[in-house]
């Protein structure tokens, strides 16, 4: 059996990266002898971790008060690993400080590069080229800890967040395979991160850009915008609205076209037509805000960026 120090591993988080982590730890556990479990701290209707904890046999708590969490985890005795991922509590000083205890965190981000929340569409908005996740121990500072592991992504020009998120979530499980032992065994070196004057916490209530924008802005810009408020069918973001010509309007849907489509296209009332560059065009559905458009149910259309 290979040596850890750790007697117990207790995973908090939710979405696919916990699940994928909560699978390869207990595969992992025969190999070195610590106990397993789950804490739900934000509950998800369609979760499917509790029906995993329940294959596996891994003990499963639903805490999601902060105070009571913090007290479950003050009280952990045994010499025990934290592995956070897609979690948004944050570690009080009287957990991080205590001395049998280490916490290991997934961030969507290349840090010291967007520290916070909805990391990939900051990203995109401010027109980054590459991107990536880190592995890295927790702090009392919000990711801020030292760095164990990083891996990188491009960022192509049509890239949503949604499909950024995606790439990194991929990232997310290769990374944590592969310094999972060290981990385990104490040989991960974590170095720390460089400092940034002005470093900057992104918060869960930020849109990129207000999610505004005037249409006479640049157009490169304007996508920018609308591909990093883009997260499909999840409502991260409220639609982006915009100024047309001293009008209020609200982007319903949007997409690239080049200038050959886009004549044959033909628009009609409600479409606007943003030159990107030479060859391509910005096509936007657009519906003027106080009128709205109803949805199959009667209910007002008001949904995110699709």
């Amino acid at each position: 059996m290979a040596y850890t120090k750790f007697e117990k591993i207790i995973i908090i988080g939710y979405g696919r990266v916990t699940g994928q982590v909560l699978e390869h730890v207990c595969d992992r556990k025969s190999d070195y002898g610590y106990s397993v479990e789950y804490i739900e701290h934000e509950p998800h209707p369609f979760s499917t971790l509790k029906k995993a904890c329940q294959a596996r046999g891994v003990p499963y708590f639903s805490i999601p008060e902060k105070w009571e969490l913090g007290r479950r985890l003050e009280a952990e005795e045994e010499e025990t690993l934290f592995l956070s991922a897609s979690n948004n509590f944050l570690f009080p000083a009287s957990v991080v400080e205590k001395p049998n205890v280490a916490i290991v965190n997934f961030h969507n981000a290349l840090l010291p590069r967007f520290p916070g929340r909805n990391a990939p569409s900051w990203a995109i908005y401010e027109g980054e080229g590459k991107t990536g996740i880190t592995w890295h121990y927790v702090t009392e500072g919000v990711d801020e800890g030292g760095v164990i592991l990083q891996k990188s992504c491009g960022i192509g020009p049509d890239v949503k967040a949604y499909e950024l998120t995606e790439r990194l979530m991929a990232l997310a499980y290769e990374g944590f395979c592969e310094c999972f032992p060290g981990i385990l065994e104490g040989t991960a070196e974590a170095r720390p991160q460089e400092a940034r004057q002005g470093r900057r916490l992104y918060r869960s209530k930020e849109v990129p850009g207000g999610g505004h924008f005037d249409t006479r802005d640049a157009p490169e810009q304007i996508y920018r915008l609308l591909r990093a408020l883009d997260y499909g069918k999840s409502a991260i973001f409220p639609r982006a609205t915009a100024t047309h010509e001293g009008r209020e309007i609200r982007i319903l849907r949007y997409r690239k076209l080049d200038r050959e489509a886009a004549q044959e296209d033909g628009g009609g009332k409600g479409f606007l037509y943003l030159p990107l560059d030479e060859a391509y065009v910005l096509r936007l559905k657009y519906e003027e805000i106080g009128k709205g458009t109803e949805d199959e149910h009667g209910r007002k259309d008001t949904g995110a960026v699709g």
